[in-house]
C-alpha cells in the first residue's frame, strides 16, 4: 500500500511521464534529475517550500509550548479534569472541513473578528492578506492538531515522581526553577516526539491551504503538497508532481534526523 506507490513516484520523477488513456502505450525516456531542476528553478516551487519554512518556524515552536504549558495546567488541576481533557482533544478527531468552516466565518472580510476589531482590522482582510495569512494557517493547524499532543504531554507528567519536586521545592528552587530542573528534563523524549511529528505534519499540509485559500493570494499560502496536486491532478504534469514530492519527503526527513539528533543528545 505505501511501497508501490511510493516507487512509483520516484520512477515517475527521473522520467518523462505524463497521463495516457487506458491501454495506450507510449515511450516514458529518463531524463536524470531534468525534472527536479526544472522544478527547483521555478519561483512557484521556490514560494512553496519558503511558505512551509514559515509555517514551521510557527507552528513548531507554538505548539511545544502551549501543549507542554496546558498540559502542566490540566496535570495540576484538582476538578474539572476529565472534562478539559474531552474538550482539548475534540478539535483532533473533529473533520478538518467543519472546523475550517468555522474560521471562514470568523475570519472571513465581514467575519467576526474583523467586527469585533472594528478600525483595528487588518486591510486587506486575513485570508487575502499576503503577509498574514500563512501565520493563521500555522495557528489553525495549532490549535486543531493540540489536543493530541496535549495528552502525549500528560501521560509523560503523570509518571514524573512527584517527590522529586517536592525535594526541588525543600531545597529552596522556586516553581519556575522546579519545573526547568525536573519536568522539562522529564518530558524530553516526549518533546522529541511532539517535535518529530509536527514536522511530518507540516510537510503533508494541504487541506487546510487547499480549503481556505487555494494556496493565494498570489501563492502566499502555497505549499509542496497542495502544489503537487496543482501540477499532477489539474495541470497533467505527474512527473513534475513525482519531483516535488521527492525532494519535499527529503526534506522533511532530514529536518527531522536533525530534530531528532538535537533532542535526543546528552
Amino acid at each position: 500500500m505505501f511501497i508501490i506507490p511510493f516507487g512509483a513516484g520516484v520512477w515517475m520523477a527521473f522520467h518523462d511521464y505524463f497521463f495516457t488513456a487506458p491501454g495506450v502505450s507510449v515511450p516514458h525516456p529518463f531524463v536524470g534529475f531534468d525534472n527536479f531542476t526544472d522544478v527547483l528553478g521555478e519561483e512557484k516551487t521556490q514560494r512553496a517550500f519558503a511558505n512551509l519554512g514559515l509555517f514551521m518556524a510557527i507552528n513548531i515552536p507554538l505548539t511545544v509550548v502551549l501543549a507542554l504549558a496546558l498540559a502542566s495546567a490540566l496535570n495540576a488541576a484538582t476538578h474539572w479534569r476529565g472534562f478539559f481533557r474531552v474538550a482539548y482533544y475534540v478539535p483532533y478527531v473533529t473533520a478538518s472541513v467543519a472546523t475550517l468552516a468555522v474560521w471562514l466565518f470568523l475570519f472571513n472580510g465581514s467575519g467576526a473578528v474583523n467586527n469585533v476589531l472594528g478600525p483595528w482590522a487588518p486591510d486587506p482582510s486575513w485570508l487575502a492578506n499576503k503577509h498574514l495569512v500563512m501565520p493563521l494557517i500555522a495557528v489553525y493547524v495549532t490549535w486543531k492538531q493540540l489536543g493530541f499532543y496535549i495528552l502525549l504531554y500528560l501521560a509523560a507528567l503523570q509518571n514524573v515522581p512527584k517527590e522529586l519536586h517536592e525535594a526541588a521545592l525543600t531545597d529552596g528552587a522556586g516553581r519556575w526553577q522546579a519545573f526547568r530542573a525536573v519536568t522539562l528534563p522529564a518530558v524530553r523524549p516526549v518533546t522529541s516526539l511532539v517535535i518529530l511529528l509536527s514536522i511530518i505534519t507540516a510537510g503533508q499540509i494541504f487541506t487546510e491551504p487547499f480549503l481556505l485559500t487555494g494556496g493565494g493570494p498570489s501563492g502566499a499560502s502555497l505549499t509542496p503538497a497542495l502544489l503537487v496536486y496543482q501540477r499532477g491532478i489539474e495541470q497533467g504534469e505527474p512527473d513534475a508532481a513525482a519531483a516535488i514530492g521527492l525532494i519535499l519527503v527529503t526534506g522533511v526527513l532530514i529536518i527531522a534526523t536533525v530534530a531528532r539528533r538535537v533532542m535526543e543528545r546528552d
